[in-house]
């Protein structure tokens, strides 16, 4: 009878729930609930704020005219006219991810569709930029209307993230790194050589008691930052010295906020693409490596890098950047 009567309960259950569920209508709105990224058409959370291409305010690296200025100046015919550098790479910010793919599967997804599966077998690393920007505003500016380059995502200095291509597509922002890799910049104005670190006050300013903020030449509600009344910290509030790439730089850290959105977002790669591994580049001894790896290991590698790991000429995300933080913070929420 107790046997009987648990089978009842399941059966009586599940037909609830069947029972409740209510069909789709045709032309039924499908809302996002606004954490979501997209690979391959597909939504995957990540708990924290994104703002993909398609949404309002969002930041769309698929078009070809300016996305800020004169909209009469915007299209690609103006923009070669005012900045005639721009030409030779044409009007696409982006590619096809080719390195790795046959014939076969090259035709097969030049068309824009592409498996998850197959696009997880050719995505194996993360790579990490500051860029030199107040916010993200502006660094899409430079990117896509300025330099004709391009990048997966943006972190705002308020933990706001932008997607702005899908993940299946190469962005144009680390070199030999670009077919394998997804990329971030995350808005910092990055680092100066130590007898110039002076430079960064423009950016920030010391508050009664010695606390340091963000100091934007605009208020943030006018620069794109969607946190209403945002004050920016840096996570330390000391500056940071560290030696990139052979060099003695200086920085201030990244915000709270970025800090935390990174690592869900670093989380949520790893555990979608299972070969980029939830780690950094680490010498013998387990520790950073603060300088671009050589070739036979660049290659080799898989995992979570730093712009300075692909390129010699790189020093981002730079030395106040917690690696420790990020990878530990991410390992921690894929257990």
């Amino acid at each position: 009878m107790r046997f009987l009567g648990r089978r009842t309960f399941v059966l009586l259950a599940l037909f609830s729930l069947t029972a409740s569920a209510r069909a789709a209508e045709v032309g039924e709105p499908l809302e996002r609930s606004g954490d979501e990224i997209m690979v391959c058409g597909q939504l995957f959370h990540t708990t924290v704020p994104v703002v993909l291409w398609t949404d309002a305010g969002g930041y769309d690296a698929y078009r070809t005219d300016r996305r800020f200025g004169p909209i009469e100046k915007a299209s690609w015919e103006e923009t070669v006219k005012e900045l005639p550098d721009m030409a030779p790479n044409g009007p696409s910010r982006y590619g096809l991810r080719t390195d790795g793919l046959d014939a076969v599967q090259i035709e097969q997804v030049r068309g824009g569709g592409w498996p998850l599966p197959m696009l997880q077998n050719v995505v194996d690393q993360f790579v990490l930029h500051y860029d030199v920007c107040p916010v993200s505003q502006t660094c899409f500016k430079v990117l896509h209307d300025h330099r004709n380059l391009s990048v997966h995502f943006m972190l705002d200095v308020d933990g706001t993230i932008y997607q702005t291509l899908d993940l299946k597509d190469r962005a144009r922002h680390a070199t030999i790194s670009n077919a394998r890799s997804i990329g971030i910049e995350i808005a910092n104005m990055g680092a100066y050589g130590v007898k110039n670190k002076d430079a960064l006050m423009k950016w920030y300013e010391a508050h009664d008691g010695g606390e340091i903020r963000l100091r934007p030449l605009h208020p943030y509600d006018e620069l794109g930052v969607r946190t209403k009344g945002f004050v920016g910290r840096p996570a330390r509030n000391e500056l940071i010295v560290g030696e990139i790439q052979g060099q003695e730089l200086a920085q201030y850290d990244f915000t709270p906020e970025q800090y935390e959105s990174l690592i869900k977002l670093t989380a949520t790669l790893c555990k979608v693409f299972p070969k980029i591994k939830c780690d950094y580049p680490k010498d013998a001894d387990g520790k950073l490596i603060p300088k671009k790896l050589s070739d036979e290991d660049w290659k080799a590698y898989q995992g979570v890098m730093g712009h300075y790991h692909v390129q010699l000429n790189k020093t981002d995300p730079g030395p106040a950047f917690d690696w420790e933080k990020v990878i530990g913070g991410a390992q921690q929420l894929m257990k």
